[in-house]
Parts: C-alpha cells; sequence; structure tokens
C-alpha cells in the first residue's frame, strides 16, 4: 500500500551546487531568440507525446472494459470495497481520505464519509448488514448504523492502523496497530479489550474456522495463535524456529473446516501451521502478497501469490505444491486473491487485471478487464454473483462472473 508522502527531493550536495554556478566565461555559448524559441518547442512537442489528450501522463489503457458499473467517486487511489449482504449497496474508501456508500445498481452515491485524518483502508458491511465500519491509516475508526440511511453511531481513535475486520458470527470489530497491539470492540457499546503488542506492528490477521480464535502475524516474522475470549496465546511461532519467517509476515489464512493455517512473508517461505505449531513449510518463489484456502472441505488445498506473479496451489496435507496457475505475463505482480466457488479462484493484479482460475489444474478461465492501474481489493457477491474491485486507477468496478459449476 502507497502512503501519502510525495517523494522526498534529494539533497544536492554543496560541491555540486558550485559545480553549476561556477563556470570559466569561455565555457558559455551565444544563444539567440530564435535559439531559445525552438528549444522550447521540441520540449512542448515531447510533452505531447508522453501525455494523453487531457495533459496528463500516458497510462495503461486495458483492451476493453468488462465491467458492467464504474464507480468514480475517489480522488485518489481506492484502496478498500465491502457489498452489503442483502442491499445493492457497497461501500469504497480512498486516498482522499473519503469513504463512499454506492448504489450498485444505479451507480449513485448514497453517502459520503468524511472526516477521516488519512487514506481510508477498510471499509466494511457487518456480517448481519447492521453496521458499516471506515478506518483510516491514522487509526481513526468509525461506525455507522444502517437502516433506509446511515446514522453515525460510534468512533474511536485508536493510532496507527494496519488491518480492519468484523467477527463473522457476531457485532465484534477487530483492529491490528503499528504498535502491535490487536483490538476488539463489542458494537456499538464499544465495550473493548486488547490483545498486547510488544512494539512490533501486527501486519495482518484472521479469524479462525470455528471463530474462537485470531491468527495473526507480526512484521518480525513471529506468528501468533491468539484465544480471542481469554486473551491467552495458544501458539506462538518464534524467532529462534528453524523454520520461522526471517521478515515480514504480510498475509495469514485459516482453513474453515479444520486447524489449519498458513501464513506467507516478504522472505518467500510459506508456513503451515496447526495449533501446536508449524508443521510445514515451502518457497512461494518472491515475497508473498496473498494466501487463501479453498471453502471446500473436500478439495483440501491452499492458493498463494507473489509480487512476482507466480500463483500457486498448494496440497496442504502434504505441503507440496499440487499445481502453478497459467500467469500470462511474468511481471503482472498479484495483489489480492479470493476463492468465489471450491475450485475457482480469483486474482487481482498489478496490471489491473482479475483472472479467474480452475485450481486443480491451474489453467486460466476467464479475464476480466477494464482498471488502468493495480488492483488493491475485491469482493465477491455470491448472490448477484459479480466481483467488485478497487484500483490506483481511482475507480471501483462491478463485473459480472462467468458462470461457475
Amino acid at each position: 500500500m502507497r502512503e501519502n508522502t510525495p517523494p522526498r527531493i534529494q539533497d544536492i550536495e554543496e560541491d555540486d551546487t558550485d559545480d553549476y554556478l561556477v563556470a570559466d566565461d569561455e565555457e558559455f555559448e551565444e544563444v539567440t531568440i530564435e535559439d531559445l524559441e525552438a528549444m522550447f518547442q521540441n520540449q512542448n512537442s515531447d510533452d505531447e507525446n508522453n501525455a494523453d489528450d487531457d495533459g496528463e501522463p500516458e497510462s495503461r489503457t486495458p483492451v476493453q472494459d468488462d465491467a458492467i458499473l464504474t464507480l468514480s467517486g475517489h480522488e485518489g487511489s481506492a484502496f478498500t470495497c465491502s457489498m452489503h449482504p442483502t442491499k445493492d449497496w457497497a461501500v469504497t474508501g480512498g486516498e482522499d481520505d473519503k469513504a463512499i456508500v454506492w448504489n450498485t445498481q444505479t451507480g449513485e452515491k448514497i453517502y459520503t464519509v468524511e472526516g477521516h485524518k488519512d487514506s481510508v483502508i477498510e471499509t466494511h458491511f457487518s456480517a448481519d448488514g447492521t453496521y458499516l465500519a471506515t478506518g483510516d491509516m491514522a487509526g481513526e475508526i468509525m461506525i455507522f448504523k444502517i437502516t433506509d440511511e446511515v446514522t453515525k453511531v460510534w468512533d474511536y481513535s485508536m493510532g496507527d492502523m494496519c488491518w480492519m475486520k468484523w467477527h463473522r458470527a457476531a457485532n465484534v470489530l477487530i483492529a491490528g496497530s503499528e504498535a502491535g497491539e490487536i483490538y476488539i470492540w463489542r458494537i456499538p457499546s464499544g465495550d473493548c479489550k486488547i490483545l498486547p503488542g510488544n512494539g512490533v506492528k501486527c501486519e495482518s490477521a484472521e479469524i479462525t474456522g470455528d471463530g474462537k480464535k485470531l491468527l495473526a502475524g507480526y512484521g518480525n516474522g513471529c506468528v501468533k495463535l491468539w484465544d480471542i475470549k481469554s486473551n491467552s496465546i495458544i501458539m506462538e511461532v518464534e524467532l529462534n524456529h528453524p523454520m520461522a519467517h526471517k521478515d515480514n509476515v504480510s498475509t495469514v489464512s485459516c482453513d474453515r473446516e479444520n486447524p489449519v493455517y498458513m501464513t506467507g512473508g516478504e522472505d518467500g517461505k510459506l508456513l503451515f501451521l496447526t495449533n501446536s505449531g508449524p508443521v510445514g513449510s515451502v518457497e512461494a518463489g518472491g515475497p508473498v502478497e496473498c494466501v487463501a484456502f479453498s471453502p471446500s472441505p473436500e478439495f483440501k488445498v491452499a492458493a498463494s501469490g507473489t509480487l512476482q506473479g507466480q500463483i500457486a496451489i498448494w496440497d496442504y496435507q502434504k505441503y507440496s505444491m499440487r499445481t502453478q496457475c497459467e500467469h500470462p505475463e511474468i511481471d503482472d505482480g498479484v495483489t489480492t486473491m479470493k476463492w468465489i466457488s471450491d475450485h475457482t479462484l480469483l486474482v487481482g493484479t498489478i496490471q489491473g487485471h482479475i483472472f479467474g482460475y480452475d485450481a486443480r489444474n491451474g489453467s486460466r478461465i476467464f479475464t476480466l478487464s477494464g482498471h488502468m492501474g493495480d488492483i488493491y481489493s475485491m469482493q465477491y457477491n455470491a448472490r448477484e454473483g459479480t466481483v467488485m474491485s478497487v484500483s490506483e486507477d481511482n475507480t471501483a468496478k462491478i463485473f459480472k462472473c462467468p458462470n461457475l459449476e
């Protein structure tokens, strides 16, 4: 995720400055008005060649736009999206410090959340659709009650935030911080408890299949499995463990049916774990951006995606690769992935593509094009058979997925 910080101008050494300011007279040549006009004319021609009709730098142009709806309202990259479980509503959050609630049939704006202090990186409807949570990088969290209207009912400032998500079975909101603490709130009362940190950011987390535990990955390579009710650590992979990650744990996933877990790190390693600790490890081929277990209880596989573009399906019982997915562009790094059926994996990429794969053999079964920048987040709506994505190109798009088995 890019930060809202402009690139720093490189320092100019004093000696370098003097070289520009001091020169012998004979080094200068006389320049006429005609010479200057010619120089500017050539410069303008070069600028026009490197810009589009609006004078903006040339951007990546997709071959076609497969979206059934494009939502353009953010004044900067769109980082996060969520679709309401029953209403034709969706929400997006972006670099402009705003979250926008949309009608997914008409594309009209229903509500704009203002008051955030930094990029809005998390927007989520609760599992029952009663509440909407929005959160920014600075840790400002807002909760809204969803009826026919959007009404703010609660807010909280937690300090710099890394991630935020709702519990699947209750109106409980959980968020991880740069300082390592994990906050757990009961909504709408705001009752809070904190899983302690140790000054190292909690980079990623997921609730286990039974809803009672939380698997968390940390910036120093540590992994912890927390009991949510007792605030106690059930399992921990410490840094001195021979299988431990050597770098930031960027992503984690939990199998829905069994106490089996998976973590991916910037060190290119994948760990397979149980409640007792690591049971296997493999190399993914590059920094791991996302991992995800198949929802099928019979098809016992998990997927991983790297920033170099490797997409692999792993047999997590054998800790070995089952197949590698057919990726059309080697440098098209993976940014996000979701399973949308027992055997179908959806992948979003740096080049703005969404690919659908049959995980049984790795074949690419469809492509959805339209974005002109990195895809940061996706959500699938099984009720409508649609996928929503948000991108660096400032837009959100909704696509109709092909019929799946």
